[in-house]
């Protein structure tokens, strides 16, 4: 079964390829970030990593792309790690490409944190992967920029399953899985039951018992944030919500949230 599953996968593959040679049109709100560097592309690492042709790597800010091992010992490749690889290698290798910075310019491995846009076409090379399902919204507190516009287009990508939404690997997870999946980013949707602060810190309570049942987590500083930005933790309160985040045990399955981003209401 598990082999009929992986070759339908690649014959979509096969189908959906030729879809993304011209990138998703980068949205208006991209000429407000900063940079105006040109690079050339020559080599593709993974789904969500490029080497430039004077030897940096860059990150593409604001995804997540399945997993390669990339020589790391015992790490089992992700469903679909080989099909985004590829895609993103359509999308921009050999590519002249501005990078576009909104955030953070670079991670402690040394990599570039920036959104590609292809120079011949003023394609979005993030909207594309997400469009195509072949990456996920992975966003940080340094790092916000334009992460409305890919959460619609990663919606999209999820309405109507495409690539990884169509594994189970990555499928959107209830409260009351959550903590099968401990130590991996996961999409976390259902109803918050109460929230509480306590010293300062917010939490969303997802099930009767906040020992042992899911919640998401608010500090002092993020609850802040929240309210600068005119959102009431406390309104999360009886609303369905989805959450994405690493998932760790503390009292139960926990993602700290950093940043609004993480959270999206939704409409009943």
């Amino acid at each position: 079964m598990y082999f009929s599953i992986r070759r339908v996968f690649l014959c979509l593959a096969l189908i959906w390829v030729p879809r993304i040679a011209t990138a998703e049109v980068a949205p208006d709100s991209i000429a407000g970030l900063a940079g105006s560097e040109i690079a050339r592309i020559t080599e593709i690492v993974d789904g969500d990593t490029v080497v430039l042709a004077d030897g940096r790597q860059v990150r593409l800010v604001g995804i997540q792309a399945p997993k390669l091992p990339l020589g790391r010992t015992g790490f089992e490749a992700w469903p679909l790690a080989k099909e985004a690889k590829a895609a993103l290698s359509t999308l921009s290798l050999g590519r002249e490409v501005r990078l576009a910075y909104g955030g953070r310019r670079g991670d402690r491995h040394g990599r570039a944190l920036a959104h590609l846009i292809d120079e011949s076409s003023r394609g979005w090379v993030q909207g594309a992967l997400l469009e195509e399902g072949m990456a996920r919204v992975y966003s940080f507190q340094d790092n916000r920029a334009l992460v409305p516009e890919m959460l619609v287009r990663e919606a999209a990508a999820r309405a109507n399953r495409r690539g990884i939404w169509a594994d189970p690997f990555y499928a959107v997870r209830t409260p009351e899985e959550a903590d099968r999946y401990l130590g991996r980013f996961e999409l976390i949707q259902g109803r918050v039951r109460d929230v509480a602060i306590v010293r300062g810190r917010v939490y969303l309570n997802f099930g009767a018992d906040w020992r042992s049942d899911f919640t998401a987590s608010l500090a002092s500083k993020v609850r802040r944030l929240f309210e600068s930005e005119q959102i009431d933790p406390l309104s999360y309160r009886g609303r369905i919500v989805r959450v994405r985040g690493w998932l760790k045990s503390r009292n139960g399955p926990m993602v700290d949230i950093t940043h609004p981003e993480q959270i999206e209401v939704i409409v009943e």
